[in-house]
């Protein structure tokens, strides 16, 4: 019982007369009928180990041994209680972190050879079961302390800073260019690997919180930062880094060649029941075609596994390094796979070529490992020959996230940033090189995990919360 756990984890091969639909439904009847009981099992296994390695490896620091041990004994609900206390999101967490790299990586169970406990699987079905059952509390704000805060950004730092912020008592206004609050959670990552209404629930409970969200605003736009400045008593910066790294090759404006972003949030408006001209013209959409994606991340994971569902005739991952080197999950890697996606490692784009103004052929170079580069890792170079040529009616290009230039789009060229467009903050503090105005999650750290936004808006709370305390005090004072 304890092994259908990972094969609710993970997606398995069916034959190809069996369309997306039919294995999302047998996905959901699995778990269903196995999850509980799976559940428990595998938390049992954690009391085999008396070093919880998984913690220290767990950028909250949960404490999972213990809320494992609680589920093991069937005391969910205090089981979800200590997962609470640590992360303002567990049940999104479960579904998304990579568990391989950090808590399941570390288990001690797994180093000696018998498997790691699923410990998101574990994570995902306490929290869901905590919200069937009503144990989620509302947010309830603290005593109003007469000071309010703005929020720039509502992805998983700036909504985690919200909770916490209000929690203390102060008034908090979320601010977000789209429609919709969750950042990358709503638009970047794609339904089958973190549900939509799992997302929404969470922003309706801050909303019932009393927290102010202002969706469809832009800084910039709508209002300066020095405008915000004046609105509020604090600032929160968690923009995330939202500017596609470029590709410079040939054939690089030609239709068809789009960006990883762009088209995950296509699909995902479409699954909201948007209108979604791009999609529905067929420019963001992978249905019938021949797709290549280059990159090798988990953004490049949700492109290949998002085309699958889409009905692509064919769909190849290009990785210019090999796959022990790739950045991504092994587990989002052997998922993909077994979906029907093919890995071409060691190999990067030479040229795009196209007919008509639309693409039609990738021409992709053999690369080979050289020397190692400053990070230690060994560097791709071009392996001499003859460049491979590949159909592709869609290319998408998944090659990580950069800063916009936030100095310049919201007229404050006096907010300090790193030579890589990320904020500058004080590594104590987290302030700005503005009085007031704090920055958290990927604007400061360059893109990462959503674990990490969530532990920077938990920490980046805490700071404001004290430089807001400091700041009425002397305002008593000076009075």
């Amino acid at each position: 019982m304890a092994d259908m756990l990972k094969f609710v984890d993970r997606p398995q091969s069916y034959p190809a007369k069996r369309t997306a639909d039919d294995r999302a439904d047998d996905f959901r009847e699995i778990a269903e009928r196995y999850a509980p009981p799976a559940a428990e099992d595998q938390a049992g296994r954690c009391s085999q180990c008396g070093v919880p390695y998984c913690s220290v490896h767990c950028p909250l620091h949960n404490h999972i041994p213990d809320w494992l041990r609680l589920t093991a004994e069937g005391r969910l609900r205090e089981a979800y209680e200590l997962s609470n206390a640590t992360s303002t999101m567990p049940e999104i967490c479960g579904r998304i972190c990579p568990q391989d790299r950090l808590c399941e990586g570390n288990c001690v169970i797994e180093f000696s050879g018998h498997g790691a406990v699923t410990i998101g699987s574990v994570e995902k079905f306490i929290t869901d079961t905590a919200w069937e059952e009503g144990w989620v509390e509302p947010l309830v704000p603290g005593p109003a302390r007469g000071q309010s805060v703005g929020v720039i950004g509502a992805g998983p730092a700036g909504l985690s800073a919200a909770e916490y912020l209000r929690g203390h008592g102060y008034e908090v206004h979320v601010y977000d260019r789209h429609d919709r609050a969750g950042g990358l959670l709503t638009y970047g990552i794609p339904g089958f690997k973190l549900e939509k209404p799992v997302v929404m629930r969470r922003v309706d409970r801050l909303k019932a919180g009393g927290i102010v969200f202002h969706e469809g605003f832009e800084v910039g736009r709508d209002a300066t930062l020095d405008e915000l400045r004046t609105r509020h008593d604090a600032l929160l910066i968690a923009t995330g880094v939202y500017k596609a790294r470029a590709i410079e090759v040939g054939g690089n404006n030609l239709n068809g060649v789009v960006a990883a972003l762009d088209y995950l949030t296509a699909s995902n408006r479409k699954s909201f029941g948007d209108a979604v001209p791009a999609f529905e013209d067929g420019s963001l959409n992978a249905a019938g075609k021949d797709v290549v994606v280059i990159g090798g991340g988990d953004t490049a994971m949700d492109c290949v596994r998002t085309a699958i569902r889409q009905g692509a005739k064919s769909v190849k991952c290009l990785y210019r390094r090999d796959r022990t080197n790739m950045p991504g999950s092994q587990r989002e890697v052997a998922n993909a796979e077994e979906e029907g996606v093919e890995f071409v490692w060691l190999s990067a784009p030479h040229s795009f070529e196209g007919e008509d103004g639309a693409v039609r052929t990738v021409r992709a170079n053999r690369m080979r490992l050289g020397a190692p580069d400053a990070s230690g890792r060994r560097a791709p170079e071009v392996d001499p020959g003859a460049a491979e040529a590949m159909p592709a009616d869609l290319v998408i290009k998944a090659l990580g996230f950069d800063a916009e230039e936030l100095p310049r789009l919201w007229g404050a060229p006096e907010l300090g940033v790193t030579r890589w467009g990320t904020v500058l903050v004080d590594s104590k503090t987290l302030m700005t090189s503005l009085d007031g105005v704090f920055a958290a999650g990927d604007i400061v750290r360059g893109a990462s995990l959503v674990v990490w936004a969530i532990r920077d808006g938990r920490d980046v709370a805490a700071t404001m919360h004290a430089h807001l305390k400091a700041k009425a005090r002397a305002e008593r004072q000076a009075a």
